[in-house]
Formats: C-alpha cells, sequence, structure tokens
C-alpha cells in the first residue's frame, strides 16, 4: 500500500524534531552536527533568534495578500538586491527551480523583444543540475532525472562544463541563452577553472545572448561572498537565487538587468505567493545578518579553514578519498570507497553530509560555522577514515 507521503525520497532514519545552531536534534534525542543544512538552505543555522524574531513578529502582523498589492516588505528585499549585486530589477518566486524557469523565459523574451524570436535555445552544461520542472531536467540534460517522463521539452543543448571550445562551437543563429552554475552542486561540485566565466560573459556579448547564472545553492554567501561570481567579475544577465535566500522559509529569486528583463512588462509572468509578507520578512531578516560588515568575511577564513583540514584528510587517505572540490563551504571529496557508505557512517556518528554526482561527498556547514564545529566534524572525519574496513 502506498503511504500517505508519496515515496519518492530514500529518507534517512532520522525524524527531524528542533536544531539550535550547527546542530539538529532527532525525536529520539539524537543530536548531529548538521553540515547539509537542508542542502544549502539554512546558512544562518537552525533557529537563528534574528530570523525567528522576524518572521513571528510578520505572522502576526500579515502573512498573504498576492501581488495584487504593494508589498513593502518585498519592495525593500528586491532593493537591497539590486544594491548589492549587478542587477537592476527582481522578481520573487517560490523555490530555485521557479526561479531558473523564470531566468529562461526572460532570456527569451529578451530575444522576441529584441527582434530575435528565432532565438529560442539554452546552451547548458553537462552535470548541472537546474531543479525537477519539465524546463528544468531538460536544461540539466540529466537522464537519471529524466527518465520516464515522456520526450524531454525541446530547444535545449548542451556542452562539458569547463569547456569553452565546446561552448563557443554550440553557440548558433537560434541561441537565446547560456545557462551555467558558476560552481556546479548537485552535479559533483565542481568549481570552473579561473577565467571560465569571464570568457562566458565575451562569449555572451559577441555573439548577442543572454548569460544566465544559477547560483541556487552557490550563492547567498555560501562562497564567502554574496555570489559566488563575484570571485570572477563577470556578472550576468539574468540569475536566479534561492535556498539560503529564506534561511529555511520558502522563497526565490529572479534577478536581471534592466536590458535583459526588457520584454518583462504587465502580464508576462506572475506567482500567487512569490514574495508574500512571510517570505519577504525571512528575505530580509537573511540580508541583515549575511550583510553585516564582518559576515562574509568570516565564511571566507572558515572556509578557507575547512578546505586546508579536508585537504589534509584526503592527502592521509588515498585509498577512500581521491580529489578535494568546490569552493567556499560548497565543498566535496571525490570518494574512492561509495560515497554514500561514507555519508552513512558519518551519520551515526553524529555528522550529517550529503551526496552528489561522480561519487562525491557533499558537504555544507551552515555558514555561521566556527572553529569549534569545525574541529568536531573533522574528529568525525577522521574517525570513519581511520576505521574504514580493509
Amino acid at each position: 500500500m502506498i503511504p500517505a507521503v508519496m515515496p519518492t525520497y530514500a529518507r534517512w532514519d532520522v525524524a527531524a524534531d528542533h536544531g539550535e545552531g550547527c546542530y539538529l536534534y532527532a525525536a529520539d534525542g539524537r543530536k548531529f552536527l548538521d553540515f547539509t543544512t537542508g542542502i544549502a538552505v539554512t546558512g544562518l543555522g537552525h533557529s537563528h533568534p534574528h530570523l525567528v524574531k522576524a518572521v513571528k513578529e510578520q505572522a502576526e502582523r500579515l502573512w498573504h495578500v498576492s501581488n495584487l498589492f504593494h508589498i513593502p516588505g518585498q519592495e525593500r528585499l528586491a532593493q537591497r538586491l539590486v544594491d548589492h549585486s549587478f542587477a537592476d530589477t527582481v522578481f520573487f518566486v517560490n523555490s530555485g527551480a521557479e526561479a531558473v524557469e523564470l531566468s529562461l523565459k526572460v532570456a527569451r523574451k529578451y530575444q522576441s523583444a529584441t527582434g530575435h524570436p528565432e532565438r529560442y535555445r539554452i546552451i547548458g552544461c553537462e552535470g548541472s543540475f537546474h531543479g525537477r520542472t519539465f524546463a528544468t531536467l531538460a536544461a540539466a540534460g540529466n537522464q537519471k532525472y529524466l527518465e520516464g517522463f515522456g520526450p524531454p521539452m525541446e530547444g535545449f543543448d548542451h556542452v562539458a562544463f569547463n569547456n569553452l571550445n565546446e561552448m563557443r562551437a554550440a553557440v548558433g543563429p537560434e541561441t537565446a541563452a547560456i545557462l551555467v552554475e558558476p560552481v556546479q552542486g548537485e552535479g559533483g561540485v565542481r568549481a570552473p577553472s579561473p577565467g571560465y566565466l569571464k570568457a562566458l560573459r565575451r562569449i555572451a556579448d559577441e555573439e548577442g545572448v543572454v548569460l544566465v547564472y544559477d547560483e541556487v545553492q552557490c550563492g547567498m554567501g555560501r562562497s564567502g561572498k554574496l555570489f559566488a561570481h563575484e570571485w570572477e567579475g563577470a556578472a550576468p544577465d539574468v540569475m536566479a537565487i534561492a535556498k539560503a535566500l529564506g534561511g529555511g522559509f520558502p522563497i526565490g529569486a529572479c534577478l536581471a538587468t534592466e536590458r535583459a528583463a526588457i520584454g518583462m512588462t504587465s502580464g508576462s509572468h506572475g506567482s500567487t505567493f512569490g514574495g508574500n509578507p512571510l517570505a519577504a520578512a525571512a528575505g530580509n531578516a537573511v540580508l541583515d545578518v549575511m550583510l553585516e560588515p564582518e559576515f562574509l568575511p568570516r565564511v571566507e577564513a572558515m572556509a578557507r579553514l575547512l578546505s586546508k583540514r579536508l585537504s589534509r584528510l584526503v592527502e592521509t587517505y588515498p585509498r577512500l578519498f581521491a580529489e578535494l572540490r568546490g569552493s567556499g563551504l560548497l565543498l566535496g571529496i571525490r570518494c574512492v570507497v561509495p560515497a554514500a557508505d561514507v555519508v552513512t557512517r558519518l551519520r551515526h556518528e553524529g555528522l550529517l553530509t550529503l551526496t552528489a554526482g561522480e561519487n562525491v561527498l557533499r558537504i555544507l556547514p551552515p555558514l555561521i560555522v566556527g572553529e569549534r564545529e569545525i574541529d568536531e566534524a573533522m574528529t568525525i572525519l577522521e574517525k570513519v577514515a581511520r576505521e574504514w574496513p580493509a
């Protein structure tokens, strides 16, 4: 008999009860150091007092009105994102997949509005992940996720990630946009070579196509800057964000330049829930913390420390680990042994981690992580590695 909750998840043997900071507590009393952060969502950790206060206060005033009304908190959040990014305008949605979907619509609409309706194809990268809607699945092109859902949506081409020759060769007269994650997450925690994003920017400018970044996982502070592409100084025309934007409350956003959003006029897109008062309160509270002068430099410092410690772990246990990958606090270790087995053993010792493509152990600590939590995590990692069966 099928359960009441559709059985699409292979769930762990953990019933989450409550959380505090970097720690998650199960209903049976077990305590875990949470280096999954809800898959890069709870960037401020669990039950951050400022976030709790902001959402609670908003919930006592007004939850939802729809976008028929002006929503002051939404307008403030949009202006703050504009002030701290490349963008001129923002549309709020509920998830990362929706943010990517809209980003693709913006790119196609731009081409149509500027006299090129024939330009509709999107070039994506192999190993990417953009969500689980029909369009975002097609944009990533991963057969694992496409299987059984009929023909993929038409209009998407794919090239190898980090391969500029393939990217340039793929651009044609029907190409509307290039879609890329500045750091791939689900697909294997892969950061591109230095200069890759700048080269994509040049290709887009030379060919008249829209450059779209998916920073749903790698954005909102996880790299040590508010957005991962800032490290290279190669701004997109359109960008999708979500996950840590709400600190656990569902909210996503599509950011765009005025030029790229030229076709997005009244009625061209909509969302019932997107950017409602509760979601906007969460987003503003997250930015209150992330925009404090010391916050991102501290993330960067902790990322350097964790990366250094993990690098030593990989060197010490070559029969288990092959390569450290990633950027900032989006880190991965390509494993020699099954990564899923490593995740299971770490969980039994009290450390929560994830897997990613290409047999990678994915490590996503909250952005508030400190030296004490890193020490604790490394003690568990080293114990599991040391005791691994011969």
